[in-house]
């Protein structure tokens, strides 16, 4: 049986830092260093120019995660999401300007998930009503691939010196994926992977229209 190894962040994040360090031995150009703000999050990154038409670069952006416990008609909610990424880029600047035309690949941390737990009372599925113990509950996930490539437009991160700004109008290419499971009792009932369906139909026909993550961003950097 062969395993086919998943690209983790940090796997990514190496293989960036050490495509940065082999252009860093190029005295033409300096390294910049530089702050995200906008979508997805904040971030820190390194942009490294080659010549006037091309500059490599990585950074990361997140989020953060945060919970938030909620109870509605006995029904105890629990959500949360994570948002991160880590991502390697290519800039290409036609014009020697500070237009650019940027395409890159991204490992993601991009996760919401909703627990609800009858606790003891009863949660509704799909077309039926069933009474829960307090260890009876279903968790519902909503995940964006791992590994994503980016398309994108953007100015700055050119070869300059000093204080620097950037922009960048893109997107992760990719499709976000729905799973829910039951626990406990209620995961051992007949009908319980039908009724999740039918609860999960309508949300992954929304979600499923979704097939890219915007980035939205502004950064200011110093190239020394």
């Amino acid at each position: 049986m062969h395993c086919t190894p998943k690209l983790k962040p940090m796997h990514l994040a190496g293989i960036a830092l050490a495509l940065l360090s082999t252009f860093g031995t190029a005295p033409a150009h300096a390294g910049e260093v530089y702050a995200n703000l906008g979508l997805p999050g904040i971030g820190l990154g390194y942009a490294h120019p080659i010549d006037s038409h091309f500059t490599v670069r990585g950074d990361f952006m997140t989020m953060g995660s945060r919970q938030k416990d909620t109870t509605e008609d006995g029904i105890a909610y629990t959500g949360r999401y994570k948002l991160q990424r880590v991502a390697l880029f290519g800039d290409w600047f036609p014009f020697e300007g500070s237009f650019r035309l940027t395409g890159g690949l991204s490992s993601n941390n991009y996760r919401i998930s909703l627990d609800a737990s009858g606790a003891g009372g009863s949660l509704t599925i799909g077309d039926r009503t069933y009474n829960t113990s307090p260890g009876d509950g279903l968790n519902v996930e909503i995940k964006f691939p791992a590994v994503t490539p980016y398309l994108g437009i953007g100015w700055g991160h050119q070869t300059s010196s000093g204080w620097r700004m950037a922009a960048d109008i893109g997107a992760l290419i990719g499709k976000a994926k729905v799973t829910a499971t039951a626990r406990g009792a209620l995961a051992n009932e007949a009908d319980i992977q039908a009724n999740i369906d039918k609860e999960l139909a309508e949300l992954r026909d929304g979600v499923g229209k979704i097939r890219a993550i915007p980035q939205l961003s502004v950064s200011v950097g110093y190239s020394f």
